[in-house]
């Protein structure tokens, strides 16, 4: 089995992954709690609660399986991600290893989100990956928001990204605006129900089928304005037509890229994998946008779609020829890891 160990922002979490049966076993400590106080992720913070979680979970995972046992690897994420947080879980990956002989391997996270839309399909054989190679896949968290290409030797180059904020910050923001508490997304998306996405002209940006990028901070900036010419009972009788317009602004124009580039090229399925995956109406408009174009389509379980060690664990044995195997344990990190580099 592959042990996975996940630590690049603000969820402590390790999962058993056995490949020759498919199966996945997580233990996970969010920190969303810790940090809502503050409206975001805070750096010291984050690191003292991995200190604080990785001892508990260990013991979780030798309460149930016998260590090291049946496990032959350890992958641990290497990047991108909070350098203080990369290193608790590196240090744990390094003395797991030591201690217990097992050889360490580093994933870059986001290779992890890229490969996490496939992980409900197993681990199949070389036919079954073709049917969904060459790929297009979505990657949309807090911290990033690209468009990417997959070919059939798995090899990732990035089609569009942002030039300014990820689309789960701009809904983050956008409910934090709207009086929401951190984080605001998913809230956001609960408040616009029943409210009319088409009260509120929020801009799209780059519109052109040529402008291959995203932006959200102008949208941000336009909802600023709004507010700010409203009236507090306005706003209160507006809400949802509120939440609903910004939300669907920022999913027209993640979906509008999408469809731009699925007709660009040739594809055989779309995927869908990071935090803002968990949104319905992202979900069941690149669904939809699927169909029309003939493509399959792939989503990360809800689970799945967060900052997880499985998704890491699974990386480690589907994407091998793009893993940092160390040697004497000398493992290391990038906080600033790109997807498409597949060298660290």
């Amino acid at each position: 089995m592959i042990l996975g160990i996940e630590s690049s922002c603000d969820e402590s979490a390790l999962s058993l992954f056995d490949p020759a049966q498919g199966f996945f076993d997580e233990w996970v400590r969010s920190q969303i709690e810790s940090h809502a106080d503050y409206g975001g992720v805070v750096p010291d913070l984050a690191v003292s609660e991995h200190l604080a979680n990785f001892t508990p979970l260990l013991d979780l995972v030798r309460s149930k399986y016998e260590m090291p046992g049946k496990i032959s690897r350890i992958a641990v994420t290497c990047g991108p991600g909070l350098i203080g947080c990369l290193g608790i879980g590196l240090s744990v990956a390094m003395t797991l290893g030591l201690l217990c002989e097992i050889p360490g391997q580093g994933v870059n996270h986001l290779r992890g989100h890229a490969f996490s839309p496939f992980m409900g399909l197993g681990l199949g054989d070389e036919g079954s990956w073709e049917d969904y190679l060459p790929h297009l896949g979505l990657l949309v968290s807090g911290g990033n928001t690209l468009l990417f290409r997959m070919d059939e030797e798995r090899k990732i180059e990035i089609l569009a990204r942002t030039v300014d904020d990820a689309a789960g910050e701009a809904l983050d923001k956008g409910g934090k605006l709207l009086g929401i508490p951190y984080p605001g997304g998913a809230e956001l998306e609960r408040k616009a129900k029943g409210g009319d996405d088409r009260a509120f002209p929020f801009p799209r940006a780059f519109p052109g089928k040529n402008e291959m990028k995203f932006s959200f901070s102008g949208l941000k900036t336009s909802l600023l304005y709004t507010l700010r010419k409203m009236k507090e009972e306005e706003i209160e009788k507006r809400y949802a037509d509120l939440c609903a317009s910004y939300q669907s602004a920022a999913i027209d124009h993640l979906v509008t890229k999408t469809s731009q580039a699925l007709r660009a090229d040739r594809f055989k399925s779309l995927g869908l994998s990071g935090g803002v995956a968990n949104n319905q109406v992202l979900r069941s408009k690149l669904e939809e946008l699927s169909g029309t174009e003939g493509v399959s389509f792939l989503a990360a379980e809800l689970r799945h779609t967060g900052d997880n060690a499985s998704m890491i664990a699974y990386a480690a044995e589907v994407d091998q020829k793009h893993l940092w195997s160390n040697e004497n344990q000398k493992l290391s990190f990038n906080p600033s890891l790109q997807l498409d580099e597949a060298e660290f």
